[in-house]
């Protein structure tokens, strides 16, 4: 359906004003100026003709009923145009006009209203308060930017207007095209995720880019991403991250989990290539919309200067690619056509006098060798250099051989020419080598993601009715955190080893269920007000007899009592002394945005400190919980260092699963800590000995 909106037959503009400074006249112009081949029809009480186009009044008085309406009129009057619209049969709108939620108060109202209308009369509508929208296949411009871009194959949606007219004014420069160019606005109705669905397979985009602020539907745009990102290279840059978004959470996971990390694990999770920098998107929107898609890691570098070439292949081992390895018959070609002082192994120095006939060896013997996936071309302005022969020398191998050639012209002053041929020819040139080998790694990425199997996920055979009925009796009590029994409960129900374990309420009690549990025992103040418990000295470990039980009774619950003297106390749990082994934390806090997002760590006393901890967003397949553990710093460890055995991986990856279950059965649940989660040598289990659950 929203084709009626970026290819239709007609449009019609109210609010097309004859008067030039009016924006309505600026957006009737863009249409008129740019080529649009439909039926135009500007809208204007009074006016009979703008531009030398027919006026009307009303949509209501158009002869035909318009596929797409564009709105630049007071935000008062749009309600009414809307209803117009609506009894005129109009599938598509483009509402420019500001002055809804963004200003707050009765705006929010308005556009509350707004939305309601459009899905009243079952229209499909961008914006409000937007800069409109471009599209370069219909040579459609209904916006009020300045410019109208090259027409190309990459399509932009970003949730701000002026950086839509910052990216068109330096895409000129550049001579960078769009396809598709969409200002969503307040994204009322049509948002990241629909345009998406949008333009997944279409055969005019070959790269998607995106400039997020916030998500309405985490999940359904991760969703949708994980769909086109299969197809299509989605790149987005997201702002507003490093603190908006991040809520005071008492658990270990939601301190250290904020919506940077929620960000971060969705486009892991959904195939999106993030841009840290307007730089890098579009370092890599030249790269995906010029040159084909790599095949493999295996980088070639020509270069005519030893230091670039130096710099290149250093950025080349930093980034996780590979510098190929060149067959004898490579070696042997560039030996006998460059001079003896040239190096004929990775990176190929041509030498600093090196004119375009070297280039073309270099490049030509590296793309033709079957051990090479792409090459960089590095060049530095020598008197000697041919930049336009050289330029031609690159465009007709990269044609020739259809792998990925990316340059880097390092200079500014004498390459002008030069730059705008590659352009023009589709090759991307960055200004310095490490921008050409981080793009480069990306494709590898992107293209490792699409080629990955499709996600499996495992289901456990658990207890809902026992959690279910226990989440309700904490309601009923009047709290939302269970305290540590209630969590144990939950942790048995969803099949996770727990240590035996039984609560005390006085010292005899404490001694005899430690003598029944088997001696030495561990005992801890059971309180559903204290997080912290070793910080106060609410935990005894090593207890080895009776009597000590009974001492190590009063003595927690006095300084439970003298450190939180408002704390509910219900007595002090026994517990089995559990082996010692590694220390994990697996824990959850629900992104506003996101949903349930999972973190794994190293556990125990350390975590805030060490603040190594990876985060995924629930459900958890059991190859993202494989990724999940694998990118924490500490992994080594887990695989055991300097004769050490192996931790139980497996068991890890279990408990995570196990927690990704609970979490999307029960979305009451917002904050939880496993912490730690003992973890013995490979084979032999994992165990929790402390758990804290918060309701919603």
């Amino acid at each position: 359906m929203l084709e009626t909106i970026f290819s239709p037959k007609s449009v019609a503009v109210v609010g097309a004003s004859p008067n030039p400074n009016r924006l309505g006249h600026v957006v009737l112009k863009n249409i008129v100026e740019n080529d649009y081949r439909g039926v135009v029809y500007p809208i204007h009480p009074t006016a009979t003709s703008v531009l030398g186009l027919s006026a009307y009044p009303s949509v209501l008085n158009l002869p035909e009923t318009p596929d797409l309406v564009v709105i630049v009129i007071p935000p008062q009057q749009v309600l009414a145009v809307v209803d117009e619209c609506g009894q005129k049969g109009v599938r598509g709108l483009v509402v420019i006009t500001a002055g809804f939620k963004e200003v707050g108060g009765e705006g929010k109202e308005l556009e509350r209203q707004l939305l309601a209308k459009v899905q009243q009369y079952g229209m499909r509508m961008i914006g409000p308060n937007c800069l409109g929208i471009i599209d370069t296949v219909s040579s459609l411009n209904v916006s009020f930017a300045a410019l109208m871009p090259f027409k190309g194959e990459i399509a932009l949606m970003s949730q701000s207007g002026a950086m839509c007219t910052a990216i068109l004014d330096w895409s000129k420069a550049q001579g960078l095209g769009f396809s598709r160019f969409v200002s969503l606005g307040n994204k009322a109705d049509v948002d990241e995720v629909a345009l998406l669905h949008a333009w997944n397979h279409d055969p005019h985009s070959k790269v998607i880019l995106a400039y997020l602020e916030g998500i309405n539907d985490g999940p359904g745009f991760v969703n949708a991403a994980r769909e086109v990102t299969k197809n299509t290279p989605v790149i987005a840059i997201k702002s507003g991250t490093t603190a908006a978004g991040t809520r005071a959470a008492s658990s270990h996971t939601g301190s250290l989990a904020g919506s940077e990390a929620a960000y971060e694990a969705a486009f892991h999770q959904s195939g999106i290539l993030r841009a840290r920098t307007m730089n890098e998107l579009f370092d890599l929107a030249m790269l995906f919309a010029y040159q084909p898609l790599i095949q493999g890691n295996r980088i070639a570098i020509i270069t005519n200067a030893g230091g670039p070439g130096i710099i290149a292949t250093d950025a080349v081992e930093r980034s996780g690619l590979k510098m190929a390895t060149f067959s004898a018959e490579t070696v042997e070609a560039l030996r006998a056509k460059l001079p003896p002082t040239a190096n004929f192994f990775n990176p190929i120095d041509i030498i600093g006098d090196a004119r375009s006939d070297r280039y073309d060896t270099g490049l030509r013997a590296a793309l033709a060798d079957p051990g090479v996936d792409a090459a960089i071309v590095l060049l530095t302005p020598q008197a000697q250099s041919d930049l336009i022969e050289t330029c031609e020398v690159i465009i007709q191998l990269s044609q020739l051989y259809r792998k990925p050639v990316v340059t880097s012209f390092m200079g500014g002053y004498s390459l002008g020419p030069a730059l705008e041929m590659l352009s023009a020819n589709y090759i991307p040139n960055y200004t310095f080598p490490e921008r050409a080998v981080q793009s480069l790694a990306s494709m590898v990425r992107y293209t490792q993601w699409r080629d990955r199997p499709a996600p499996t996920y495992r289901s456990f055979e658990v207890d809902k009715e026992r959690v279910r009925a226990l989440f309700a009796s904490v309601r009923e009590s009047g709290r939302v955190e269970l305290g540590e029994i209630e969590a144990r409960e939950v942790i048995d129900a969803y099949g996770m080893r727990l240590p035996k374990s039984r609560l005390a309420s006085s010292p005899d009690e404490a001694a005899q269920i430690a003598s029944e549990i088997g001696f030495p025992v561990v005992m801890k103040i059971s309180s559903p007000d204290i997080l912290h418990k070793t910080d106060i000295g609410g935990v005894r470990v090593g207890i080895t007899d009776a009597a000590s039980a009974r001492d190590s009774y009063e003595l927690i619950e006095y300084r439970a009592r003298k450190y939180s003297p408002g704390a509910r106390i219900w007595g002090v749990l026994v517990q089995e002394m559990v082996r010692k082994g590694r220390e994990i934390l697996v824990g959850v806090t629900r992104d506003p945005q996101f949903g349930p997002l999972i973190g794994v760590g190293m556990g125990g006393i350390y975590v805030e400190v060490l603040k190594d901890i990876a985060f995924r967003l629930a459900p958890i397949s059991e190859q993202e919980v494989d990724e999940q553990l694998r990118s924490i710093r500490t992994f080594p460890l887990l695989r055991g260092v300097r004769g050490e055995p192996s931790a139980d991986i497996a068991a890890i990856e279990e408990t995570v699963l196990r927690v990704s279950q609970l979490v999307m059965d029960f979305p009451e649940i917002v904050e939880m800590d496993i912490n730690p989660l003992v973890v013995h040598n490979q084979g032999e289990g994992a165990i929790v000995l402390d758990a804290r659950i918060i309701l919603k």
